[in-house]
């Protein structure tokens, strides 16, 4: 077995890397087309999540294969391979193993012991049966560590060290200390997307007391078969469903957002988040319900869009506080990393009086680099838009040995004042990330997530799924050595029969009065005498070669009875052509 996995993920790269290398479903099917045609690669899987690239492959060569697949990954995520190497991380063989199977168990998601990982598993191993990419390896790894998965699952509590990212991105906009029903009691909620996860937020949702949903889409049946379930699901929730086009005046009425889509852009930007509330926004839920809007599929009526504190648009939203800004300024003289252009949450209007001398690093577009004591304090006044793109500078340069959990929260909206909260669980992001800056406003999204989800408890059922996944690594690697060697087994005694048969036939020659019993007698004490020599042997060259390092075995084997390497490719063939070794769920993988 020589597999190797070459992947990056939110314990080894900024989210912002992660939202730039995201793969559409064209470029996962184009990145796997190009592994095979690559030298190194037999066969190959992708796992792209919202919070992980991986690409995995069987290859004949290590050095070889890491630097194929760090080239192909960078070629198909569009992130130059300088930036993205040190972000990279490389498994091999049992560690590549075990890497998996501690994916599955949901040991190394944002969100410990979540299981929404068993589905994307899944989902990168049909693609890959699909495109013809998934030989044996790659099969038995990925069925294996779906069964490794599900174990953990059933035999421990790993369910109570974590929950789900809707889940665990609802008890975030709840707030600390808050239930997250108590939280969602009565409030309108728009889920923008149809697919696996914005269904489960629909339905996370509608099982925490949401009054309303309604679900925009840019495909409306699935919009309206999403709606038809909520409805039917015996929460008592109403929903509907509304194109995309909706969106914005659906931005006016509701209490929560939640986006989970494929678009490659924003869906939410500041502006549209902005307008909303400027145009009333949600007015709780004791508002009356209003017309469906045009285009709309009521599968209930709808309620209107109620009076709330005006939001005079997102210009309005332009200056920031001087302690801020000084902090930002600081953390890029330490070289820290500044989470959002430091950490700026909430922006108030700035005392002009209050701004001090700020000493910026060279080079910043934004010009705020001049010579001191030429005014660079108004940098306290600049626009939430250059603030944002001065932090992206400054943080642009830092090293990746320099790279420290962040513990920034996307909001410091107290949650009574909160008139819109959105959770954006897209990668790329769905909702402009500056949106935070808007009154009133409360944003959850992957980079929060990942930040909280530092600090989450561990539980200690994590200890039993750890024990779980080293004994299935064990098991797993020394099946596949045993597998390896089974074909040169097969082969040698292929060659004994045929050693047999001919020593047979020359007796024939030299015998040729023997008769049937008797030529059936000396054929059989033959065979009995060749089976007993070899039995020993190839018995214990199987346990060898399933211990670690015990690769070597079958060469040796090859090698001492002179075996053709074509005869053994062969057998190797017909074993991974015959359909009843990929189905039966009980064979040794």
């Amino acid at each position: 077995m020589s597999l190797l996995v070459v992947g990056l993920s939110h314990r080894s790269a900024p989210v912002s890397v992660l939202e730039r290398a995201s793969l559409s479903a064209d470029a996962k099917a184009k990145l796997l087309h190009d592994t095979l045609a690559a030298e190194p690669a037999a066969e190959a899987a992708v796992l792209a999540t919202c919070n992980r690239i991986e690409l995995y492959a069987d290859v004949d060569k290590f050095h070889a294969g890491v630097a194929e697949l760090s080239t192909l990954l960078a070629q198909h995520s569009g992130v130059a391979l300088e930036e993205l190497t040190p972000y990279l991380y490389v498994h091999y063989e049992d560690r590549a193993v075990h890497h998996l199977f501690s994916v599955a168990c949901g040991l190394d998601s944002m969100v410990v012991g979540e299981g929404q990982i068993l589905g994307q598993i899944k989902d990168a191993l049909a693609l890959g049966q699909e495109l013809h990419t998934a030989g044996r390896l790659i099969n038995d790894l990925f069925q294996q560590a779906l069964r490794v998965g599900k174990r953990a699952h059933s035999e421990t509590g790993i369910d109570r060290a974590g929950q789900s990212l809707v889940t665990f991105g609802l008890e975030q906009l709840a707030g600390h200390g808050t239930p997250v029903a108590d939280w969602a009691a009565g409030k309108r909620a728009l889920v923008i997307g149809a697919g696996s996860m914005s269904s489960l937020a629909a339905a996370t949702l509608a099982r925490v007391g949401v009054a309303e949903i309604v679900v925009a889409n840019r495909t409306a049946e699935r919009a309206e078969r999403l709606a038809g379930i909520l409805v039917a699901s015996g929460t008592g929730v109403v929903a509907r469903a509304v194109g995309m086009s909706a969106v914005a005046a659906e931005l006016t009425r509701v209490d929560v957002v939640v986006s989970c889509t494929g678009a490659t852009g924003l869906v939410l930007t500041g502006d549209d988040v902005a307008a909303a509330l400027s145009d009333g926004g949600p007015a709780g839920p004791a508002s009356a319900p209003p017309a469906p809007a045009p285009g709309s599929s009521p599968h209930a009526p709808a309620g209107p869009a109620g009076p709330g504190p005006a939001v005079t648009g997102w210009a309005r939203v332009s200056t920031a506080d001087a302690e801020v800004v000084a902090r930002l300024v600081a953390a890029a003289e330490g070289g820290r990393r500044l989470a959002d252009a430091g950490a700026v949450r909430t922006i108030a209007p700035a005392e002009a009086a209050t701004a001090r001398a700020l000493a910026e690093p060279d080079g910043c577009p934004l010009g705020l680099d001049a010579p001191a004591g030429d005014g660079r304090s108004a940098l306290a006044g600049v626009d939430a838009g250059s603030l944002e793109l001065h932090g992206t500078w400054a943080d642009q340069g830092e090293a990746a040995a320099q790279r420290q959990p962040r513990r920034a929260v996307r909001s410091s909206v107290d949650a009574a004042a909160v008139r819109l909260a959105l959770l954006d669980l897209a990668m790329p992001r769905d909702v402009d990330g500056a949106v935070h800056r808007i009154p009133g406003v409360r944003l959850v999204d992957i980079e929060s997530l990942a930040e909280a989800s530092a600090d989450a408890p561990m539980a200690a059922d994590v200890d039993a799924v750890r024990g779980i996944v080293a004994d299935e690594v064990a098991a797993f690697g020394a099946a596949q050595r045993a597998a390896h060697i089974t074909p040169t087994v097969v082969a040698l005694r292929a060659m004994a029969a045929e050693v047999v048969a001919m020593e047979v036939a020359r007796l024939d020659g030299r015998v040729p009065d023997l008769d049937d019993r008797q030529r059936a007698e000396v054929t059989q004490t033959v065979r009995r005498v060749v089976d007993k020599l070899l039995h020993a042997p190839t018995v214990r060259v199987k346990q060898l070669a399933s211990e670690p390092g015990g690769a070597g075995y079958a060469e040796a084997l090859r090698e001492l009875f002179d075996l053709d390497p074509q005869t053994v490719a062969s057998v190797s063939r017909a074993d991974a052509a015959d359909p009843k070794n990929d189905d039966d769920p009980g064979r040794a993988s």
